[in-house]
């Protein structure tokens, strides 16, 4: 066993949030699924077992229920308990049947036929954004200035948000985003990004009853449009669920690229066989999914013991399933250090698996493909200003708190 594994080390400690990966290797070689003391958690890092734990129905992918459980609910303000509330209502929060029956309102919207209708939209905004990004001289912030406004304005347009809201609908989505993804660093930004959710769901539900009224070529027209609404959904779920749906995409999409631009910008090679193959942009995608991806893990709960790769887990306990340590699996994936942009077939986990699979994933592989190839077009000089980066301390995300990049 490794010094590494002896120590259980703190997945937040500074030297792992910027580069987890020697970390969960040597814990995926020594053992794929390991109590951590530390976390009070299993950590999942083995391909299998990792992909086992979306499906196994002794593993619940409800971490709200327990935890509102564990809180008295005379600690909690009634602000408080409303965000739990919503957050409880939240698909990646529920398992089958009711995971099915919630998923089935969004029946189509999500499609690759419905993205594809949106396509157009998609490349004006990615082209605006990545002229405006590359047509400067000096330095910029890729994160500020186009990884992270790219992803939310799309989401707006595509919601139907109306244009002079959507400064306030991305405000809002980014401060949820903060609080799902435990980002939040102090008791006033935790609240703030409460209320934020508390707006952003009051927000949508004026905007649900408006669509019902009034129908547009928007997402939440396509969702009432199954009639689900209202039926086997209650709108208070439908729009719950549209408050996940606001950050969740922008929240990932945008890391991707930014991640994903560092990981190019340090493989030059792999760099300029894009910039000459823009055309391999839907395999990079994948590739950069799975090499470094925005996701680090998912947390699920055992619902009944079972035994996973060897382990007896006990019922009440944590799961992490480390998707960065199974993505890097030599059992699963050849020369998974390497980040080879032809690399193909290649089933990684970026998107979880099973009935859990991200419904958005469709949209972020257009959104996060185009912002790539067309951010690359309109800076030909594009390179790292400097050779440090900050990193968000995030047990969940793999993101960046800024890239500084030279035009």
């Amino acid at each position: 066993m490794s010094t590494a594994i002896l120590t259980d080390r703190y997945l937040l400690d500074d030297d792992l949030v910027a580069d987890p990966y020697p970390y969960l290797a040597a814990l995926r070689a020594a053992e794929p699924v390991h109590w951590s003391p530390v976390h009070r958690a299993w950590l999942v890092t083995g391909y299998e077992p990792a992909a086992a734990c979306y499906t196994m129905p002794e593993i619940s992918a409800d971490r709200i229920s327990p935890m509102l459980a564990r809180t008295p609910l005379e600690l909690l303000s009634p602000e408080a308990a409303r965000a739990f509330s919503i957050m409880a209502g939240w698909m990646v929060f529920v398992d089958p049947p009711e995971h099915r029956r919630l998923r089935s309102v969004f029946r189509g919207a999500f499609g690759a036929r419905q993205v594809r209708r949106n396509r157009p939209m998609v490349q004006e905004a990615v082209s605006r954004l990545a002229a405006r990004a590359g047509g400067g001289e000096g330095t910029i912030d890729l994160v500020a200035d186009f990884a992270r406004p790219l992803p939310a304005t799309v989401a707006a347009a595509w919601m139907g948000v109306p244009a002079e809201d959507t400064a306030m609908f991305q405000r809002w989505a980014i401060e949820v985003g903060d609080l799902a993804l435990g980002s939040v660093q102090s008791p006033e930004e935790h609240e703030r990004s409460q209320q934020a959710l508390l707006d952003l769901f009051d927000y949508l539900r004026v905007l649900v009853r408006a669509r019902r009224a009034a129908p547009r070529e928007d997402l939440i027209s396509a969702a009432l449009a199954n009639g689900l609404v209202g039926d086997s959904v209650s709108e208070d779920e439908f729009v719950a669920m549209l408050t996940h749906v606001a950050f969740a995409g922008g929240e990932t999409t945008s890391n991707l690229i930014a991640v994903g631009t560092w990981n190019l910008l340090r493989h030059p090679g792999q760099l300029a066989l894009l910039r000459a193959e823009p055309e391999l942009a839907a395999v990079a995608v994948e590739e950069l999914l799975r090499f470094d991806g925005p996701s680090k893990m998912s947390i699920r709960h055992v619902k009944d013991d079972v035994e996973l790769a060897g382990q007896r887990l006990h019922a009440g306990q944590r799961l992490y399933v480390v998707t960065a340590g199974a993505n890097r699996d030599p059992a699963r994936f050849d020369r998974p250090d390497e980040l080879d942009l032809r690399r193909h077939p290649n089933p990684h986990l970026g998107f979880g698996q099973g009935g859990h699979f991200c419904l958005g994933a469709p949209l972020a592989r257009l959104v996060a493909g185009a912002a790539l190839t067309d951010l690359l077009a309109a800076a030909p000089g594009l390179a790292p200003a400097g050779t440090e980066v900050r990193w968000q301390p995030s047990l969940l995300n793999r993101s960046l708190a800024a890239l500084p990049v030279r035009l």
